[in-house]
């Protein structure tokens, strides 16, 4: 019986409605950004945590020693669409308190998932490289949004996500993947552009949203910790699928979207409805 209320109160919290104060949703859309406190409670992480890291370390295929490893590789372990691996990691991904938080930052009146994707930054791991994240999908519309949940307090030692603020509204570095070379082009030119960046701790609980051109990095993980995170990418249950870019958009179209057709709405199982108005 208590086990049974305990996953009634989980199940509870990841669909009990945040409330979202107007001038959040203000600051999101000018600095294509914004971090919230007391989204998850340290219990209903400490549970999601055991499950999202034995997966993590099940499915990863990632065994080389970090000091062979690309920029990237060192960047994180990298596991996608958990959801689709375990009912209780579905539970968390498919969160609708989570997703009604996206589809209101991005004023649209529902959100779908793209995908989701656990990335662990272990001990002695590299910088995230600055990049956007919509250089990799075949999507037209901007409205997209990813909730970065880290399942520990994350101090400055652990690599927190950090932020170009603003940096959405314009177009510079859009055809870069995630690398050393657009983290140095990146680095020069939003330092020329006079961005501010908001590299800051997350307290536990604590989350942001960020917009599909938001530029951001991460730094080291110079911990002897892992610095585990789960994301969810959501977008506009609307939106259509474009025709793609480059070659990574290419295997985005395949993978995430089950090749369907240029100019259509995603509507495979891939890409549930999370949340609607």
């Amino acid at each position: 019986m208590e086990a049974t209320r305990s996953k009634e109160s989980r199940l509870d919290e990841l669909d009990a409605p945040y409330t979202l104060d107007p001038a959040a949703i203000d600051f999101y859309r000018q600095r294509g950004y914004v971090k919230l406190k007391h989204v998850l409670s340290p219990t209903l992480l400490d549970y999601y945590d055991n499950i999202i890291t034995e997966l993590v370390f099940r499915l990863n295929t990632l065994s080389k020693p970090m000091e062979e490893r690309s920029t990237y590789e060192r960047a994180f372990l990298q596991i996608m669409n958990l959801w689709r691996e375990d009912e209780q990691a579905k539970a968390f991904v498919f969160s609708k308190r989570l997703a009604k938080i996206a589809a209101d930052l991005i004023g649209v009146q529902g959100v779908r998932l793209y995908h989701d994707q656990a990335l662990y930054k272990e001990p002695s791991g590299g910088i995230t490289p600055w990049h956007a994240d919509q250089f990799y999908w075949p999507l037209a519309s901007p409205n997209t949004v990813t909730v970065w949940i880290p399942l520990q307090e994350t101090p400055m030692q652990m690599g927190p996500l950090a932020f170009a603020e603003g940096s959405q509204h314009v177009e510079i570095g859009r055809d870069l993947e995630i690398s050393d070379e657009s983290e140095n082009i990146l680095a020069d030119e939003l330092q020329k552009q006079k961005f501010t960046v908001h590299d800051t701790p997350f307290d536990l609980g604590e989350v942001s949203y960020h917009a599909g051109w938001t530029f951001h990095r991460a730094g080291p993980n110079t911990s002897t910790q892992p610095r585990k995170v789960m994301t969810m990418i959501y977008m506009d249950k609307e939106q259509i699928i474009s025709q793609p870019r480059n070659e990574f958009q290419v295997a985005d179209l395949e993978k995430w979207l089950n090749n369907a057709p240029i100019g259509s709405h995603p509507q495979s199982d891939l890409n549930p409805v999370l949340f609607s108005y």
